[in-house]
C-alpha cells in the first residue's frame, strides 16, 4: 500500500506534468497565431485579441474551479477539465474565419484554469512549512509556454500550423489518462458541504486578497502576456524568422517556469513579503530599459549635427528579458506563499480569485499591447505599460506592508528602550 509521502509526491509530479501540457495548449496561439495572422490579414489589435482569447476563459473559470476543488477535490476536477478541452483543441485546425478562431479559443482556454485546481490539490498534501516548495514545483508547469515555442514551430515548418492542434489534442487526452491512474484522493482535503458558496465568496471582501491579486496581475499576467507576445515582437522588431523568434522568446518562458520552484523555496525561507518586494524592484529596472524604443538622436556640435543610434541589440534585449523571466518566476511563487500562509483552509477559492486577476492581466495586456502599437507605432510601448503596472504594485506594497512594518519595528524599539530605562 502506498505511503502518504509517496502519494503526496506522486500527486505533485503528475499534477506538474498535467499543468505543463495544459499550459502548452493555453499558449499555443503564441506560435500558430503568427501564420494565422498572415492568413487572415489581421492588424496588431486583432492579433492581440486572437492570442489573448484563450486566456480569458482560463481566467474566468479559475474562481469556480477553485471552489469546486475545495468541495470535491483536485483529482476529479483536473481530470474532467482536461478531457473537456480535447475536442475544442482539435477543432482549431478546422477553423477558417476570425470569429471561428475566437469561439474555439474560448473553449480551449479552459485549460488555463488547471492552475487553480492543481495549486490547491498539491498544497493540501504537505505541511505548511513545505507548501511553498510544493506549489513552486507545481508552478514549474509554466515551462509549457517554452515547450510550445520549441515544439510548435517545428511542427508548423514541417506539416503546417493545422497539425499543431491535432498533436496537442492527442497529447492532452493521453496526459489526462495518465493523471487519473497515478494520482490519489484524500477525503480530508475536501471541505464538502461544510463551507457555503457565500462563505467562499467572502474572500472578495478581504483587502489583502485584492492586494495579492494586483501583485499576481503583473508577475503572472505579465508573464502570460509576454509569453504570447514575444515571438511576434522578435519577428517585427528584429526581423527573425518564426523558428528563431520562438527560440529566443523561450529564453523568457523557460525561467518563468523552471525557477518557480526556487521561488517557492526562497519564500519558505525568507518570507513572501521580502521576496515579492525585491522581485518588483528588479522587474521595474528591467522594464525601464526594455521600454526605451530604437532611437536616432541628433546632437548639434561645433562641427555640425552628429547623429547616433540608441537601442537594445537582440543580445542585450534577450539578456534583460531573461532576467525579467527569472524574477517573474520567483514572484509567482512568493505571491502564492502569501496565500498558503494567510488562508490555509481556503486555498482553492483565494487562489481562484488571485489567479483570476492574474489571468485577466494576461488577457487584457496583449490586446493593449496591440492597440498601443497601432496607436503609437512604438513596439516597446508594451513594456512601458508594464512598467506602470509594476510601479502601482510597488506603491501599494509600500503603503500597506512596508510602512506598517516599519512603524511596528519603531514601536517595539520604543518599548524595549522604555524597559531598559
Amino acid at each position: 500500500m502506498a505511503t502518504q509521502q509517496y502519494k503526496a509526491w506522486s500527486v505533485v509530479i503528475m499534477s506538474t506534468l498535467a499543468f505543463t501540457v495544459c499550459f502548452m495548449i493555453w499558449m499555443m496561439f503564441a506560435v500558430i497565431g503568427v501564420p494565422i495572422k498572415q492568413q487572415l490579414g489581421l492588424n496588431e489589435t486583432e492579433f492581440g485579441i486572437l492570442i489573448a482569447t484563450p486566456v480569458l476563459t482560463g481566467s474566468l473559470t479559475r474562481l469556480p474551479l477553485g471552489m469546486l476543488t475545495d468541495k470535491f477535490g483536485g483529482r476529479v476536477v483536473m481530470f474532467v477539465l482536461m478531457l473537456s478541452t480535447v475536442i475544442p483543441i482539435w477543432l482549431i485546425s478546422d477553423a477558417t474565419a476570425f470569429w471561428q478562431f475566437l469561439v474555439v479559443g474560448l473553449f480551449v482556454g479552459i485549460a488555463g484554469g488547471s492552475f487553480t485546481v492543481g495549486i490547491a490539490y498539491c498544497a493540501r498534501w504537505f505541511p505548511k512549512e513545505r507548501q511553498g516548495t510544493a506549489m513552486g514545483i507545481f508552478g514549474a508547469g509554466n515551462t509549457g509556454a517554452a515547450l510550445t515555442k520549441l515544439l510548435a514551430p517545428i511542427i508548423v515548418v514541417g506539416y503546417g500550423w493545422t497539425m499543431v492542434p491535432k498533436v496537442y489534442a492527442v497529447l492532452m487526452a493521453v496526459t489526462a489518462i495518465l493523471f487519473w491512474f497515478f494520482t490519489y484522493t484524500d477525503p480530508v482535503h475536501k471541505v464538502g458541504k461544510s463551507v457555503t458558496i457565500r462563505e467562499q465568496l467572502a474572500a472578495f471582501k478581504d483587502p489583502k486578497v485584492w492586494r495579492y491579486s494586483q501583485y499576481y496581475s503583473i508577475v503572472f499576467g505579465g508573464y502570460v502576456a509576454l509569453a504570447l507576445w514575444m515571438t511576434k515582437y522578435y519577428i517585427s522588431e528584429y526581423g527573425f524568422d518564426l523558428q528563431t523568434a520562438a527560440l529566443l522568446a523561450a529564453a523568457f518562458s523557460i525561467p518563468g517556469g523552471l525557477l518557480r520552484a526556487v521561488g517557492g523555496y526562497f519564500s519558505d525561507r525568507f518570507g513572501a513579503h521580502t521576496i515579492t518586494w525585491w522581485v518588483l524592484w528588479i522587474a521595474l529596472v528591467c522594464l525601464f530599459f526594455l521600454s526605451y524604443p530604437q532611437s536616432d538622436i541628433t546632437i548639434k556640435t561645433v562641427s555640425g549635427p552628429f547623429t547616433f543610434h540608441f537601442g537594445l541589440t537582440p543580445t542585450i534585449f534577450t539578456i534583460i528579458l531573461f532576467t525579467l523571466g527569472v524574477v517573474f518566476a520567483i514572484g509567482k511563487a512568493s505571491v502564492f506563499k502569501y496565500i498558503s500562509d494567510d488562508y490555509p483552509k481556503n486555498i482553492g477559492v483565494v487562489s481562484g480569485v488571485v489567479g483570476l486577476a492574474g489571468g485577466l492581466g494576461g488577457f487584457f495586456m496583449p490586446i493593449m499591447f496591440g492597440a498601443l502599437v497601432d496607436l503609437t507605432g512604438i513596439r516597446s510601448s508594451a513594456f512601458m505599460l508594464m512598467f506602470g503596472v509594476v510601479w502601482v504594485s510597488l506603491m501599494w506594497m509600500y503603503w500597506t506592508e512596508v510602512r506598517p512594518m516599519d512603524a511596528d519595528r519603531e514601536r517595539k524599539r520604543g518599548l524595549a528602550a522604555d524597559l531598559m530605562e
